[in-house]
């Protein structure tokens, strides 16, 4: 053993060391650290030099959106703009046959250009889609098995905090990889629809019976559908035109993806303290120190994921491995496949983070000898790393559905199946077909 391991190179001795940690239950960050500080090291550089590397690796302005993309979606949770959100939508298409699994599925890719972030999204719009759902009569772990799925989109529909990553890494145009995002978004979203039909079981069965109850705290419930209609509609009005300032500031130029996530906090406290008046320093306070910590913890993985990189490039194993890649077959979409079988089986254990700072140095040289578009490469990445939030075992997305719904892990996880299928078929489609992610990008020319 400690002669296989002297014969490795110091950067796949990195490697073995990560998961070597993430194995002993170490937190993702300090396994990509350790690992790195040690490479580091190995290689005789000395760890003088992790200071300079980590202030570089996160010296970047387009990751400025992330923490204000997560307290915006944070502050919209809290100000009551998803309760809104979620009312009009069950009052304008609660009716329909599938009833609240229809409204979950809009909401939740609705909130994806919003929010940003998978867990986030399951946070805020999770409680109150899943009850509308039981109240319906579909099985609780059917819908939390929804809300896994449709907040893993909110990685996909733009504004994406995981597509500002992939921008930053593949130093790819971040409006560009929103614009190519929407189209593979909302068909994914569509596909979840197709699930909708495989929770007709149990206590499904009573759902035309309750199909068109409301909110419990619905004032309107007893208006006629077509006050009710315009009366949620005008009490979610700016929490609907959210996405519009935000994609259409973009999308017109107005301003970057990265100063559309200031936009969006400030927006998000205009609307819950001038027009809502859900806003209070307490609930400031909160949201400030949640949106703190689920940054902190996004940055630190980008911070020490600098090291490791910088390990790959040193120690070659960026040409080392994606030779090997190249090496595997002549067709591209063989090695197209094995890439997505890496990825999707590295969501499974790891955040789409992390998967990205290790994997996306190796693929991307793959990818660009290929010809394949960076930008339609991002979006497929990011597809498969959504898919990975609600993938057992370790996908992030069930463990908060749990938690929110009390239900064993297994229970959610059993939900999630029909939906993990229709994604993977989205998937393959939007692989196979690359003008459903470029189409609007041409058009569109940001």
């Amino acid at each position: 053993m400690l002669e296989l391991w002297s014969n490795m190179g110091a950067g796949t001795q990195m490697i073995v060391l990560f998961f070597l940690l993430l194995a002993l239950r170490l937190p993702v960050a300090f396994a990509l650290g350790l690992s790195a500080f040690y490479a580091m090291w190995s290689i005789g550089f000395g760890l003088e030099m992790a200071g300079d590397l980590i202030a570089t690796g996160i010296a970047k302005y387009s990751l400025l959106a992330i923490p204000f993309f997560i307290l915006a979606g944070t502050l919209m949770g809290s100000l009551g703009i998803a309760e809104r959100m979620i009312r009009f939508f069950r009052v304008l298409i609660g009716g329909l046959p599938g009833g609240m699994g229809i409204v979950g599925t809009t909401v939740c890719l609705f909130w994806g250009a919003v929010s940003g972030s998978g867990p986030a999204s399951v946070a805020a719009i999770g409680p109150l889609i899943i009850k509308g759902m039981e109240e319906d009569g579909y099985p609780k772990p059917f819908a939390a098995g929804l809300v896994c799925t449709g907040a893993a989109l909110s990685i996909v529909i733009p504004p994406s905090i995981g597509l500002v990553i992939y921008g930053v890494i593949a130093e790819a145009s971040i409006s560009s990889l929103f614009i190519a995002a929407i189209i593979p978004g909302l068909f994914l979203g569509f596909l979840m629809l197709a699930a909708l039909p495989f929770a007709r079981s149990g206590d499904a069965a009573k759902g035309a019976e309750t199909l068109k109850r409301l909110l419990p705290a619905d004032p309107d419930a007893g208006l006629p559908y077509g006050q009710r209609l315009r009366r949620s509609f005008v009490s979610s009005f700016w929490g609907l035109l959210t996405p519009v300032v935000i994609l259409g500031g973009i999308y017109s130029g107005a301003f970057t993806p990265t100063e559309a996530a200031l936009v969006a906090t400030v927006y998000a406290l205009l609307v819950g303290g001038l027009i809502y008046r859900t806003l209070t320093l307490r609930g400031l306070y909160q949201a400030l120190v949640e949106a703190a910590a689920s940054s902190a913890v996004v940055m630190l993985v980008v911070a020490y994921a600098s090291l490791f990189g910088w390990v790959v490039t040193v120690d070659d194993l960026i040409g080392q491995y994606s030779t090997a890649l190249l090496g595997i077959s002549d067709n591209q979409w063989v090695i197209l496949l094995v890439i997505m079988l890496i990825l999707l089986i590295a969501g499974m254990f790891m955040d789409a983070v992390t998967i990205m700072f290790i994997c996306l140095p190796i693929f991307l040289p793959v990818a660009q000898h290929l010809g394949w578009d960076p930008v339609w490469f991002g979006v497929v990445v990011m597809i498969n790393l959504a898919i990975g939030l609600f993938t057992p075992p370790v996908g992030i997305n069930l463990y908060v559905a749990a938690n929110i719904t009390k239900l064993p892990l297994e229970r959610v996880a059993q939900g999630v199946l029909p939906f993990l299928i229709t994604s993977l078929l989205g998937l393959a489609v939007v692989c196979a077909i690359p003008s459903m992610s470029l189409v609007l990008v041409e058009w569109l020319k940001p």
